[in-house]
């Protein structure tokens, strides 16, 4: 009880100095890609215990179906705006799992793309974690360390973002980490490129205002056989603004704490 207060004390300093989102909850968007409607499609939102999403092939030979979730400052009802300056870091334990093939992570997604992009991936067909897509700057956790997904094992994922200062001099940065069968990867900080300069409603070098954050389950129901299906599930959802600087790490385990 001590350290949940510890940590929602320090959640509240953050909230009432910073603009940077203090989830207190998670929403799911189920069907972005929908290429088989007759699927069946379970989903649990026990955030931040769990999120689980379970996809099911009723025939189908199409590409894929996509759901995501997504952090949420009203409880669940709508997903939180992320912008260019804000601060944090986030993590969760995933294990994708079933009969069928499917890829799913977490994602830090651009305004422009905010349902599908900026994903921190992992795919069962061929074990690739890698993060790509959006504004993130490329990584390859196979490619870089020799990491192989086996599904049906959790993997632990971790994205710090900081903006630092916007600019070429001093440009935003984004840390990936995986730990894996015991054994710890990190991609180092990656610098931001300066993004469009023609729109500059949404900012430059970092990863752009009005983004979204959370993960993505996107089931390859074509590679899943008839009656194939694959769960993405999230345990262990750990959230940290940065913006407070003296107390972050302190802060990060006592968050970290609640989920153990």
């Amino acid at each position: 009880m001590r350290t949940a207060i510890l940590a929602a004390g320090l959640l509240a300093i953050a909230a009432g100095a910073f603009a940077t989102p203090i989830p207190n909850g998670a929403v799911i968007k189920t069907r972005i890609f929908n290429d088989c409607p007759g699927s069946v499609l379970t989903t649990t939102n026990m955030y931040p215990a769990l999120i689980s999403i379970d996809d099911t092939n009723m025939g189908c030979v199409g590409f894929a179906n996509l759901h995501n979730w997504r952090f949420s400052e009203d409880g669940g009802a709508t997903a939180a705006v992320f912008n260019n300056g804000d601060a944090f870091r986030f993590c969760a334990s995933l294990v994708i799992s079933g009969t069928g093939q499917a890829e799913a992570g977490l994602q830090v997604s651009p305004w422009w793309s905010q349902d599908v992009d900026g994903r921190l991936n992992v795919r069962t067909t061929d074990g690739e974690v890698a993060c790509f897509g959006g504004r993130l700057p490329f990584y390859s956790f196979t490619g870089q360390h020799g990491v192989v997904y086996v599904k049906g094992t959790p993997i632990y994922l971790e994205i710090t973002y900081r903006p630092n200062g916007l600019s070429m001099a001093s440009p935003a940065t984004i840390e990936y980490k995986v730990i894996y069968n015991s054994m710890t990867y990190l991609s180092g900080p990656l610098n931001f490129d300066m993004g469009n300069p023609n729109d500059p409603p949404h900012g430059l070098w970092g990863m752009l205002d009005d983004a979204r954050v959370g993960g993505h389950h996107q089931f390859f129901v074509g590679q899943s056989g008839p009656a194939g299906n694959a769960t993405a599930t999230w345990r262990e959802i750990c959230y940290e603004p940065l913006d407070v600087v003296g107390v972050e790490e302190k802060s990060w385990s006592a968050v970290k704490h609640l989920y153990e």
